[in-house]
């Protein structure tokens, strides 16, 4: 008896936000549910990072710390996950190695980066950022300021150009909570609840 064609499915599309998220805020939510509902994102996966080649670790809060808090954001929205992976990579960590370590695990997706645009200008510096380019390819998000015409055109390189831009960085809420300030609606409730538990930033 003849066997009926398998079926076959589109690989899912996932978007990778590697950061620090010390601590993670309303404005990197925004820019992660854009990027699910207009940028042809499936899944959208926030990769905490326990130390970025470019930043001081004694600037960090502890790696589970930030961990839990992108965790208590994302709760409920099956659209965002949250991954460690990088916790269990050698130190420090390089996107081009996690790229790999996650295809190598997850050959049925494809995967992409996001990236500011400020992070373009140093992109060239990043550990063999040929192969992200050309085996992965990244979404840029725009900054303030931005000048796309100055960006070197390519395939795997898509611009977010009517992403809404937030001026929030983290150091801001930190500096802010340090001096007393009171940021509940800057940060995800079940976050701020937890900075307020823990004494976070004080």
């Amino acid at each position: 008896m003849k066997q009926p064609p398998s079926k076959t499915f589109p690989a899912k599309k996932i978007g990778l936000y590697f950061g620090s998220f010390n601590p993670i805020h309303i404005g990197h939510l925004a820019i992660a549910n854009y990027m699910v509902e207009y940028a042809g994102i499936d899944e959208f996966w926030f990769v905490v990072s326990p130390q970025n080649p470019f930043k001081q670790k004694a600037n960090l809060l502890n790696d589970y710390d930030r961990l839990e808090m992108v965790q208590l954001a994302v709760e409920g929205d099956e659209r965002l996950q949250v991954s460690d992976i990088e916790f269990f990579l050698p130190k420090p960590s390089y996107t081009v190695d996690t790229l790999a370590y996650l295809k190598d695990r997850n050959p049925n997706k494809n995967f992409q980066i996001l990236m500011g645009s400020d992070n373009l200008e140093n992109f060239h510096k990043w550990k063999n950022y040929e192969t992200i380019v050309e085996n992965y390819g990244a979404i840029v998000y725009p900054r303030p300021g931005f000048d796309k015409t100055k960006v070197k055109q390519h395939k795997n390189i898509t611009i977010a150009e009517h992403a809404p831009q937030m001026e929030i960085s983290s150091s801001f809420i930190r500096n802010s909570i340090k001096e007393g300030k009171d940021l509940r609606h800057f940060l995800p409730p079940r976050v701020w609840e937890h900075i307020e538990k823990k004494g976070f930033y004080r």
